[in-house]
């Protein structure tokens, strides 16, 4: 094992969440951290009527104060029905919505009442159908180490996993220092995505969209050997 990334689960993240997870051999959901209000944890954008539009679960209780963990989704029947109609809606003519939209149902129907698992379970239920090959774990069962800054945390991290190199979203990299990775004998990357076009109908093409928009309109090979790949890091 090389290489080691930590995320918060995020629920159907757009590509560059899971060009991370191709990138690394091990991927960490950070859910034993504070929950992010606003933020991509219950929540995506898809195209609705050629605009970016938010596909959003209800959660019980949601609070910065709490974990990522400990927060449940308030997601109903009812609820599950109005979000599988938008979808279905929005890309039922879509070239590849047939082998995508069983995908997108089996994680709402599952009885999942954390909206981390939730979230987890649209992750992998991708990776899985994208071919991934990676080993998932979760922050809150294995790493005791919440008394340590942000940093030092993921160095602790990558120490107890023997693991020398650790890799970033780009939008860590305001946060975390190349050197002082380095310093502790870890070296840093920050993987950057490059934005690749594709086919949305006849639309103006709006990027950054779930995977969900991906997956709904190109081939898995086009995803792997296209999509998955366009990125560096840096």
């Amino acid at each position: 094992m090389n290489s080691i990334a930590v995320m918060q689960p995020y629920f159907f993240p757009y590509i560059g969440y899971f060009q991370l997870i191709k990138e690394v051999d091990k991927f960490i959901f950070y859910d034993d951290v504070n929950y992010i209000t606003g933020g991509w944890i219950n929540r995506n954008r898809i195209l609705i009527n050629g605009e970016a539009k938010y596909l959003t679960i209800p959660c019980k209780n949601a609070s910065q104060n709490r974990l990522i963990k400990d927060i449940d989704h308030s997601l109903t029947e009812r609820d599950q029905k109005k979000l599988l109609k938008k979808i279905r809606f929005t890309y039922s003519n879509a070239p590849y919505f047939e082998y995508v939209f069983p995908i997108i149902g089996e994680v709402f129907k599952t009885e999942i009442e954390l909206i981390s698992e939730l979230a987890i379970e649209s992750i992998k239920r991708v990776a899985d159908y994208l071919e991934l090959e990676c080993e998932f774990q979760k922050s809150s069962e294995k790493y005791d180490n919440q008394e340590l800054d942000a940093a030092d945390r993921l160095i602790d991290i990558c120490k107890i996993e023997g693991i020398n190199h650790y890799v970033n979203s780009i939008g860590g990299k305001e946060l975390y220092d190349k050197q002082y990775f380095l310093e502790n004998e870890v070296k840093l990357d920050f993987l950057e995505p490059s934005i690749i076009e594709y086919e949305q109908f006849n639309n103006k093409f709006i990027p950054g969209l779930s995977i969900i928009d991906v997956l709904m309109f190109n081939s898995i090979s086009n995803i792997k050997n296209k999509l998955l790949v366009n990125y560096k890091l840096v």
